[in-house]
């Protein structure tokens, strides 16, 4: 199988191409290696996969359409897994345009070539549990309303579930999108709090801690959420998955057209305390952390919290790695590649 994965340089793209390699199917594998974090991590990840004969890469832009079409050419593609997006909350508000590029135009340009791929089974594609904005109401289910966001990341990944959904009911592309919650793990990105945190601690530093520690979030493993990734790929709508089998429901009946869409929630199922997690990474790291308690950040939320009633049922995802285990991964793989 063929499969072309956007964003395969970033964190959960480099485990999701490594996953597939060491399946046997080919992967061709796009990012434009943008400096929104160290180019060099994602230079380190791409020397892995560049080892296996089954990879090509291509830096490339999502947004340029042209440079795109180059990158597809002839080929038969079988699977579209469309991760490439401009990522952080924060970030949202400083550089608005660059979600509107990357996370708007970058996602027209894949549903436009998806459209044109005779050979394709599916496209899974990247959404976000920031969608949820300041719900209330848990756990996060796909039948929530989510058209309150509070950030511009959330809006623009709210604004490609809802173009996938048109292009799935004009030309019945078959496609998923997996709201990801809170994903750490080695590899991790350096602007995640985990990553922030180990840095900080071992070079003697105070860790900043949002909303003065009255944080929980659904913190899920790497190698859980490709996983999910996986099981949605091989399920597309309409292959009988789905409430009541019908390829046109939406896992949560976020849509109950019958549009060859659906959304799933992929998380842990299971909030952790923001402390908890920092009071295991200084156990792995052996060494406490000095602490400075801020309010909380413009566009973050307080609780995040995934009902995953709907791919459990649809798709038999259910993950399996705690904190507990997951973290001393990290911290151990951070170690070692900084040979610290």
């Amino acid at each position: 199988m063929t499969n072309l994965l956007t964003g395969a340089a970033g964190f959960i793209g480099f485990h999701v191409a490594r996953r597939l390699l060491d399946q046997g199917e080919r992967v061709i594998g796009v990012d434009n290696l943008n400096p929104y974090y160290s180019a060099t991590l994602k230079e380190d990840r791409l020397r892995q996969l560049l080892e296996h004969p089954n990879f090509n890469f291509h830096q490339v832009n999502i947004a340029d359409r042209a440079a795109m079409q180059d990158v597809v050419g002839d080929l038969k593609i079988n699977y579209i897994i469309h991760l490439a997006a401009q990522a952080g909350v924060r970030h949202s508000i400083e550089n608005p345009f660059a979600y509107v590029e990357a996370n708007l135009v970058g996602h027209m340009v894949v549903l436009e070539l998806a459209r044109q791929q005779a050979a394709l089974k599916h496209m899974v594609y990247a959404s976000s549990s920031s969608v949820y904005g300041g719900n209330t109401k848990l756990p996060f289910s796909e039948a929530d309303r989510v058209d309150e966001p509070i950030s511009l990341y959330a809006a623009t990944k709210k604004s490609d579930e809802l173009l996938s959904r048109s292009y799935a009911h004009l030309y019945r592309i078959p496609q998923t999108g997996l709201r990801f919650f809170t994903v750490y793990g080695p590899w991790g990105r350096p602007d995640m709090a985990l990553w922030l945190f180990t840095e900080a601690i071992l070079a003697g530093r105070p860790i900043k801690i949002f909303n003065h520690g009255d944080m929980h979030r659904d913190f899920t493993y790497v190698d859980d959420i490709v996983s999910g990734i996986l099981m949605a790929r091989d399920n597309p709508p309409g292959s009988g998955v789905g409430t009541g089998g019908n390829g046109g429901t939406n896992g949560g009946a976020v849509d109950a057209s019958t549009a060859p869409h659906r959304i799933y929630n992929i998380g842990n199922n299971h909030p952790e305390p923001l402390l908890r997690l920092i009071e295991i990474l200084e156990d792995a790291l052996g060494r406490k952390a000095e602490r400075i308690l801020e309010p909380m950040q413009p566009g973050d939320v307080k609780y995040t919290f995934a009902d995953l009633t709907a791919i459990e049922r649809d798709l038999g995802f259910r993950p399996t790695t705690t904190i507990a285990e997951g973290v001393p991964r990290f911290a151990d793989w951070y170690r070692e590649y900084h040979k610290l």
